[in-house]
């Protein structure tokens, strides 16, 4: 993608819970908003993102969420 046509552009890995799998990503938009995009699996648990974003950033796309996806509320 191209930022200067006003599409997004990637951060960001996100790393799935084995630690190495790239289960999605981290984009920045022209905004300055940021935005997850999934492979084709859809939405899986991540670990952890390479490189670091900022905590802001963790924040606008409420990471903690990301990493219980799948995981009961309940255990």
């Amino acid at each position: 993608m191209n930022e200067d046509k006003g599409e997004g552009v990637a951060i960001a890995n996100l790393i799935g819970t084995d630690g190495c799998s790239v289960v999605g990503w981290v984009y920045r938009w022209r905004t300055g908003s940021h935005a997850v995009m999934w492979d084709v699996q859809g939405p899986q648990p991540v670990s952890e993102t390479r490189p670091d974003i900022s905590d802001e950033q963790k924040q606008e796309i409420d990471f903690d969420a990301l990493t219980r996806i799948g995981r009961s509320d309940d255990g």
